[in-house]
C-alpha cells in the first residue's frame, strides 16, 4: 500500500508537537504568564504587612506610641522692641517676647525598659513601660553675649520643660526637685522652638548679676518619669554631657539613631546598654535664642525588634519565585528531552501554578505557626504533589526518585538563601553557577537538530 504524503497542515501540526524551539519558547510564554500568580502573591504579603502595621498603630494609639525624650531645657522670656514705621515717617515701638532657651551642663538618665507583647487578632505588638530617672544640672543663664539689657529679662516668667513624644503614655503625674525644691509639671510648652510636645513648670530662677546669687553655683534637678511606648524609646542628646544607662529584659534590641553606645552587652536574660555624648558631637550650642535646627536628628535609642518577621521572610522568598519555577521548568524539560517523555502545556502550567500555591501556605501558615515549620509543611506538601503528579505521566519510578530530590534540593536552597541575608546574592551566585554548570554538562551530547525526531 502506497503512503499517502502528509497535508501542510499535518506537516505542521508534527514539527509544532515535536520542535525543540516550540517547545522552549511555549515554556517561555509559560513562565511570562506565571508572573502574574506570582505578583499576586507578593501582593498578598504587602497586604498582610499593612494589615499588621495597622494591628500595629491601632495598639500603639490607646498604649502609647514610639517615645522620645528631651529634656531637661531651661527657657527664660526677654521683650524686644522693634520699630514699626507709620505712612507719615513717624515710628512706635511695638513690643515682642522672645524666648533664650538653656541646655543642662550635665544630663544623666538611668532607666528599665519594661516590655510586654499584646494582641490584635493573630498579630503581636510590642509595647512597653519604661522608669527613667533623669538628674543633672544647669549653669545660671547669662545674657552678656547677646547684649540684651537686665531691664527686658523676664526671670519671673522662666520654666523647665521636657518633652515627650506621646504625651498620652505618661502614668502618673510628674514633679520634680529644683535646688531642692519640689514642682509640679503642667501639660504644655509656652514656646514649640526647641520641644514640640511635652510639659512644663515655671521656676523660680534669678539673674546672676543679683547680688544673692553665687554666680558659680548651679541649678540642680532630678525626677522620676514613668511612661508607656511602643517598639521604641529614644533621647535627644541636649546635656553638654549627656549620659544614658538602660537595662530591659528584651533579647533582640537595634540599637539605631545618630549614635551607637559606648558600651552594650546582650543575653538571654536581656540588655544592658550605655551612651555618652558631648555637645561637641551635635549641630547645636548650649544656649541659643528662637527655634535651632539639627535638635532631633541628633536623636538615638534602642528598638525592639522581633527576631523572626514572617511577612519579611515570605517577601524574600517569593522574590525567588520566577527563578524558582524556571528551574522547575528547566528540570522538566531535560526530563522531556533526555527520557523521551511526552509533557504538555498544560502539565507544565499545573506545575507552576503548584509552585505559586506554595507561597501562599507559607504566608497563611507562617501567621500562625512559626515560619521554619510553616516552611517545612508547605515545601514537603507541594513536593509530594508535584513528585505525585510527575509519575503519572513520567511511568518510571526511578525517574520519579530523581524529580522528587532535585525539587528537595532547589527548597533547601531557596530556604538557605532566605536564612543567609548577608550572604544572599553569593549563595544565590553559587547555586545558579552551579546549575548552569550542570545543564551545561547533561546537555552537552544532545544533538538539538536530531532530539526532535526521537520522541514517540
Amino acid at each position: 500500500m502506497e503512503n499517502v504524503p502528509l497535508s501542510f497542515f499535518e506537516k505542521a501540526n508534527n514539527w509544532l508537537k515535536n520542535s525543540i524551539t516550540i517547545k522552549l519558547l511555549t515554556i517561555g510564554i509559560l513562565l511570562l504568564f506565571l508572573l502574574i500568580p506570582v505578583s499576586m502573591v507578593q501582593d498578598l504579603i504587602r497586604e498582610r504587612e499593612y494589615r499588621q502595621e495597622g494591628a500595629i498603630l491601632e495598639v500603639s494609639s490607646k498604649w502609647g506610641e514610639d517615645q522620645t525624650v528631651i529634656g531637661l531645657v531651661l527657657t527664660v522670656p526677654y521683650n524686644t522692641y522693634n520699630k514699626v514705621f507709620e505712612d507719615d515717617g513717624d515710628f512706635k515701638l511695638v513690643q515682642t517676647r522672645e524666648y533664650a532657651h538653656f541646655l543642662p551642663e550635665q544630663l544623666n538618665i538611668e532607666g528599665e525598659v519594661m516590655p510586654e507583647m499584646r494582641y490584635r487578632g493573630i498579630y503581636e505588638v510590642i509595647v512597653y513601660n519604661s522608669k527613667l530617672n533623669l538628674s543633672g544640672n544647669f549653669t545660671r543663664p547669662d545674657f552678656e553675649e547677646w547684649k540684651i539689657e537686665e531691664d527686658n529679662i523676664l526671670w519671673g516668667d522662666a520654666f523647665v520643660s521636657l518633652g515627650l513624644s506621646d504625651l498620652r503614655g505618661i502614668q502618673e503625674n510628674v514633679s520634680f526637685n529644683w535646688n531642692d525644691e519640689r514642682f509640679d509639671f503642667s501639660p504644655g510648652i509656652e514656646t514649640n522652638d526647641v520641644i514640640s510636645n511635652g510639659i512644663s513648670c515655671r521656676v523660680p530662677v534669678k539673674s546672676p548679676r543679683a547680688k544673692e546669687i553665687n554666680v558659680d553655683s548651679s541649678l540642680k534637678f532630678s525626677l522620676d518619669l514613668k511612661f508607656n511606648g511602643s517598639s521604641s524609646l529614644n533621647f535627644i542628646p541636649v546635656g553638654k554631657s549627656t549620659n544614658v544607662s538602660l537595662s530591659s529584659t528584651w533579647e533582640t534590641p537595634s540599637f539605631d539613631g545618630a549614635f551607637l553606645p559606648d558600651f552594650r552587652e546582650i543575653t538571654e536574660d536581656g540588655f544592658t546598654t550605655n551612651w555618652n555624648v558631648l555637645h561637641l558631637n551635635r549641630p547645636y550650642p548650649q544656649s541659643f535664642r528662637g527655634a535651632k535646627q539639627g535638635i532631633y536628628q541628633s536623636a538615638f535609642g534602642v528598638k525592639l525588634i522581633v527576631p523572626v518577621d514572617e511577612y519579611q521572610k515570605s517577601m524574600r522568598s517569593a522574590k525567588y519565585a520566577s527563578m524558582f519555577i524556571t528551574l522547575t521548568f528547566l528540570l522538566f524539560f531535560f526530563v522531556q528531552i533526555l527520557n523521551h517523555v511526552r509533557i504538555h502545556s498544560i502539565q507544565y502550567i499545573i506545575v507552576g501554578l503548584a509552585l505559586c500555591v506554595f507561597y501562599t501556605l507559607l504566608i497563611a501558615l507562617s501567621e500562625h505557626i512559626p515560619f521554619n515549620l510553616s516552611y517545612l509543611i508547605s515545601s514537603v506538601g507541594i513536593i509530594s504533589m508535584i513528585t505525585m503528579y510527575a509519575h503519572s505521566f513520567a511511568k518510571n519510578v526511578r525517574l520519579t526518585k530523581v524529580i522528587c530530590g532535585i525539587l528537595v534540593l532547589l527548597y533547601l536552597f531557596i530556604y538557605s538563601i532566605i536564612q543567609m541575608q548577608d550572604y544572599a546574592l553569593l549563595m544565590g551566585s553559587l547555586g545558579l553557577f552551579i546549575v548552569l554548570g550542570i545543564v551545561m554538562f547533561l546537555s552537552r551530547k544532545i544533538d538539538w537538530y536530531a532530539v526532535q525526531t526521537k520522541e514517540k
